[in-house]
């Protein structure tokens, strides 16, 4: 059956068509981080509210992983991915309309769904095609997308009309043209039984998987809220503390911290779980540093130069996380062990990102951003060295044996 699918899918090209529709739900995910700090000027909101728009998100895209991610294997990839791009469609709407916190609040909790789904959907697609392809194009869209997302919602905002408004219309534009063209590729999956089972969340971590997720733990969590950092407050905190309120620069720093990560995903594909971790907390760690410098200088090349470096050490870690953990798994054991770790991931994502809201209202963006450095360096320097020690005990006891 999949053979017969790929080769009427292939002659279309499902692969970039799959790969840019992926992007483009996490292009708009990061759409509304360079309009944070608009919303804020506009609406008179306080950065706490910001980041609990920006946390919703995060908490929906979860509990869709969690209930709806295995429903494709049951209804079959297009109308699952249909219904993500309906849904993404009413969230781009109400992007449109919204004139206050709560029109925008309900917009990320419906993008969060919408993408949750789309992203379990697309990436099974995507394997289904071609499973090493797949693999790449389902760790490289997202970052690309993301990339693409808020360095043109920024050039929207600075150069073209309606900055509150544009970047969503084009968006639902985009996704209604994806939503009529599905139809006209291949199925990849197929159905079978079971789709009420297949809503129960499934959270598990196997016997021999449970210590080395808790030695990479802590390097996944300092992973996690730095992302969530760079995409909630990073563009206010650069207007802050350089004084540059063009809605580029900010957007150049987030897009740089995407970039990079995508490009060191690419060229570190083929490491070891062990490599990859210690090339990315040490290029977390000196691009963090130097990030702090540009900060206290306010200093915007500085800025790229430590993202561009803390970029390439945050895809490079989750990476390393996810080489350590699943090959350890048996094949039946990692769609729960997955689970686990996206939970994991996207509390870390989001509840740091509140935190850095209550911080920045009463201390400020310059004495949050020292904080969080010294948090992430800590947290992720202390994980690596127990992974270090993990590995000299383990190569100790043989050979004492």
């Amino acid at each position: 059956m999949f053979r017969a699918a790929n080769s009427t899918e292939t002659s279309r090209n499902p692969i970039r068509f799959h790969a840019i529709t992926l992007a483009t739900f996490f292009g708009a995910s990061a759409a509304p981080t360079p309009l944070y700090r608009i919303y804020q000027e506009n609406l008179a909101l306080s950065p706490v509210l910001i980041t609990v728009i920006f946390a919703v998100y995060a908490f929906a895209l979860l509990a869709a992983l969690l209930i709806a991610g295995s429903i494709s294997d049951h209804l079959g990839r297009k109308p699952v991915i249909f219904t993500a791009l309906i849904l993404e469609i009413i969230a781009m709407g109400l992007f449109v309309v919204a004139s206050g916190p709560g029109w925008l609040v309900a917009a990320r909790i419906v993008q969060g769904l919408a993408t949750g789904i789309a992203g379990a959907s697309i990436g099974a697609a995507l394997v289904d095609i071609d499973r090493a392809k797949g693999q790449l194009v389902n760790s490289i869209a997202p970052l690309s997308g993301m990339a693409v997302g808020a360095i043109g919602t920024s050039a929207l905002i600075q150069y073209g009309p309606f900055p509150l408004h544009l970047v969503y219309a084009i968006l639902l534009a985009a996704f209604a043209g994806q939503a009529a063209a599905i139809w006209a590729t291949g199925e990849t999956g197929g159905r079978r039984p079971g789709f009420w089972n297949s809503l129960k969340p499934t959270i598990s971590i196997p016997p021999q998987v449970k210590r080395p997720l808790a030695l990479v733990t802590p390097i996944n969590i300092a992973n996690w809220t730095l992302g969530g950092f760079y995409l909630s407050l990073v563009p206010s905190l650069v207007a802050s503390t350089t004084g540059s309120r063009a809605p580029l620069t900010g957007g150049s720093i987030v897009t740089a911290l995407m970039v990079s990560g995508a490009v060191a995903v690419y060229c570190r594909r083929n490491k070891s779980g062990a490599a990859n971790l210690g090339f990315g907390t040490a290029a977390t760690t000196l691009g963090i540093l130097t990030v702090v410098a540009g900060v206290h200088l306010g200093n915007v090349p500085l800025l790229l130069i430590g993202t561009l470096l803390t970029g390439a050490g945050f895809g490079t870690n989750f990476l390393g996380s996810i080489g350590t953990i699943m090959p350890l798994a048996k094949a039946d054991e990692r769609a729960g062990l997955l689970s686990a770790f996206y939970i994991q991931s996207y509390l870390a994502f989001s509840l740091p990102a509140i935190l850095a809201g209550f911080l920045t209202k009463s201390l400020g963006y310059q004495i949050t951003a020292d904080l969080y450095a010294t948090a992430i360096i800590l947290v992720s320097g202390a994980g690596l060295l127990g992974l270090r020690a993990e590995r000299g005990r383990a190569a100790r006891v043989p050979a004492c044996g």
